[in-house]
């Protein structure tokens, strides 16, 4: 009976924990126009964060390349393109890395908050976090 009990906590952990869990699949949103962009799929890789592009929402821009990047990213396929770099954890946010912004090729400093199980709060920034931008990202599911 203790072992299907002790079973059953750590299995409602796990869901919990997941349900609170920033890796997944988001859909970005433009600030300034409201209209969706893309999808970013969001994972660990050595308890850093990164998110990479797998669609672009836009009609007629599927196929656009980073033509504004510098270095490995110039003119390359969005799509596939990695554009949150490097995160960690500091409390609830993640924090220390950069985002890409595949529109100018600009890389910000960024943070990244879960606000709920499907709202993601994305600031990207320069210098300090009073000055940048901020999205609101959903997840996909």
């Amino acid at each position: 009976m203790r072992t299907l009990l002790a079973g059953i906590f750590v299995l409602m952990h796990l869901l919990l924990v997941g349900q609170n869990s920033i890796v997944g699949k988001w859909k970005t949103i433009d600030d300034e126009t409201k209209k969706e962009k893309s999808i970013v799929e969001i994972y660990l890789k050595d308890n850093k964060l990164y998110g990479k592009v797998i669609k672009i929402l836009t009609p007629g821009q599927e196929n656009k390349v980073c033509s504004a990047c510098e270095g490995e990213n110039k003119n390359k396929p969005i799509v596939g393109m990695v554009i949150i770099d490097g995160l960690t954890l500091k409390g609830d946010e993640w924090t220390n890395g950069t985002i890409l912004d595949p529109n100018n090729g600009k890389k910000y400093n960024c943070y990244l908050k879960l606000l709920s199980p499907n709202l993601l709060k994305v600031r990207g920034y320069i210098g300090f976090s009073l000055i940048g931008r901020t999205q609101y990202w959903y997840r996909v599911e």
